[in-house]
C-alpha cells in the first residue's frame, strides 16, 4: 500500500525588489560594463514560507517591478496549499491568470519566482539538491561564456579561463566578431548576439549570417526580432549557421514555435521569465525532442535564477552552455549567501540541499528599486535614435554586413 507524501502548507510569500547597480543607460553592446541591463536592472527575489519553518527562495525577471505586483496578486491562490505540489501550483496560477489574457513575461516571471522557491523548499525538506529531484546529475560542471566587445576584453576573458565568448551588438557585429576571432584564434568558441532589433529584416539577417559563417560561430543569437516568425523561417532556409533565440519569450508556449518548426538550433530560455524551473525543464524536453540544445539567458538575471539554471542544466542531456556576467556589479556576490564556483571556464554544480542559495535581506534593502526601464543608446538607424521607433526600416544597411 502506497502512502502519499505531502509537503508543508504554504503560509506566506514575501517579495524583495532591489536596484542592481547604479543608474545610467548606455548602449546595446555585448559588454556588461556598458550594457543597458546594468543601468536599469532590477532583481526581484521571492521567499515562500511554510508551516514547518522551511523557506524557499526564487527570482522573477522579465520586468521585475511589475512582476512583484503579479506575485502578490497570485499569493492568494497559493497560500494554504501543499508546497510539494509544484506542478499543481503552476497549473493553479495559470488558471488564475487565464481571464486576464496571455500571461507573457510578467505572468511567467511571477509563476517562475514562486516555482523556484517551491523546488527549493522540496529539496531542503528532503535533504537533496534540486538537480536530484529533476532526475539526477548528468555532469558536475557547466561550461560558461563571458562577454567581450573588443579584442582586449576577449583576450582578458580567455586569460581567466573562458573558452567561449559572446560579442555582437546592433552596430557592425560582423566587423567586431571578425576582430575578436583574429585575437583569440580558432580554439575559442564565439557567439554573436544581434539583439533582435526590429529594423533587421530577413534579408539583413541572411546577409549577416553569411558574412559570419567563415568565423564558425557556436551560434548567432537573435538575428531577428522575436515577433518575426516568418523572418526566422526565411532565415532558416537560407543559412547553415547555428541560430539561437528565446530569451525574450515568456513561458514554454512562447518558445514552442521556434522549436516545433526547427527555426533554432539553440534555445535560450530565461529562468526568471519562462516559468521557473518547471518551465525551463519543459522547454529542455521539447528541445531534446527536436535535437536542439539549451543555453539559458542570464543577461539581466540575478544570482538566484542563475542557481536555478545550473540545477536544470546539470540534469538535462542537451545542456550546451550558460551565460555568465563576468565581470558584474560587485553587489551581485554581496546580496547572496553563496556564489557558484567558476573553474577553468566552467560553473560548478551546487551540492547543498534545495537551490543552495539565499539572499542577504539587509543588503538587498540597502538598494531599493529606483527605475526598471530605459532607452538604449547607439545602434539605431541613422537619424531615428531620438524618435526611438520600434518598427522602422534599416538604413544604412552596409555597416551591418561589413567584414
Amino acid at each position: 500500500m502506497s502512502v502519499a507524501i505531502k509537503g508543508p502548507r504554504i503560509t506566506g510569500i514575501r517579495t524583495f525588489l532591489m536596484q542592481a547597480g547604479p543608474l545610467g543607460v548606455s548602449g546595446w553592446a555585448a559588454d556588461v560594463r556598458n550594457s543597458i541591463t546594468t543601468g536599469t536592472r532590477n532583481w526581484l527575489f521571492v521567499k515562500v514560507e511554510t508551516e514547518d519553518g522551511i523557506t524557499g527562495i526564487g527570482e522573477g525577471s522579465g520586468w521585475p517591478r511589475v512582476v512583484e505586483a503579479a506575485v502578490r496578486d497570485l499569493s492568494s491562490v497559493v497560500i494554504g496549499q501543499d508546497a510539494f505540489a509544484i506542478e499543481l501550483m503552476t497549473q493553479r496560477m495559470q488558471v488564475a491568470m487565464m481571464g486576464h489574457g496571455m500571461s507573457g513575461v510578467v505572468g511567467q516571471g511571477a509563476i517562475g519566482a514562486i516555482d523556484m522557491a517551491l523546488w527549493d523548499i522540496k529539496g531542503k525538506a528532503l535533504g537533496v539538491p534540486v538537480w536530484q529531484l529533476l532526475g539526477g546529475r548528468l555532469r558536475d560542471r557547466i561550461r560558461a561564456y563571458a562577454h567581450a566587445s573588443t579584442p582586449d576584453q576577449a583576450r582578458a576573458a580567455v586569460a581567466k579561463g573562458f573558452r567561449a565568448l559572446k560579442t555582437g551588438g546592433v552596430k557592425n557585429p560582423v566587423e567586431k566578431a571578425t576582430a575578436i576571432r583574429a585575437a583569440v584564434g580558432d580554439d575559442i568558441d564565439i557567439m554573436i548576439d544581434a539583439h533582435g532589433p526590429p529594423w533587421l529584416t530577413a534579408p539583413d539577417a541572411i546577409g549577416i549570417c553569411h558574412a559570419l559563417a567563415p568565423l564558425s560561430p557556436l551560434f548567432v543569437e537573435e538575428p531577428l526580432a522575436p515577433e518575426d516568425m516568418e523572418g526566422y523561417r526565411r532565415l532558416r532556409r537560407s543559412t547553415d549557421v547555428p541560430l539561437a533565440s528565446g530569451e525574450r519569450h515568456g513561458g514554454f508556449q512562447g518558445i514552442a514555435t521556434l522549436l516545433h518548426e526547427g527555426l533554432v538550433d539553440v534555445v535560450q530560455p530565461d529562468a526568471g521569465r519562462c516559468g521557473g524551473i518547471t518551465g525551463l525543464r519543459k522547454i529542455a524536453v521539447h528541445a531534446e525532442s527536436r535535437f536542439a540544445t539549451v543555453a539559458p539567458h542570464a543577461g539581466s538575471l540575478g544570482p538566484v535564477a542563475e542557481y536555478a539554471a545550473l540545477h536544470v542544466l546539470a540534469s538535462i542531456p542537451n545542456a550546451l552552455i550558460l551565460e555568465k556576467m563576468d565581470p558584474d556589479w560587485e553587489g551581485r556576490a554581496r546580496c547572496v549567501t553563496a556564489t557558484p564556483e567558476l573553474r577553468d571556464g566552467h560553473l560548478m554544480i551546487p551540492e547543498a540541499p534545495g537551490l543552495g542559495i539565499d539572499i542577504d535581506e539587509e543588503f538587498v534593502a540597502l538598494h531599493p528599486s529606483v527605475r526598471n526601464v530605459g532607452l538604449p543608446a547607439g545602434g539605431w538607424p541613422e537619424g531615428t535614435e531620438e524618435a526611438t521607433l520600434y518598427a522602422q526600416p534599416r538604413h544604412p544597411r552596409a555597416p551591418a554586413l561589413r567584414r
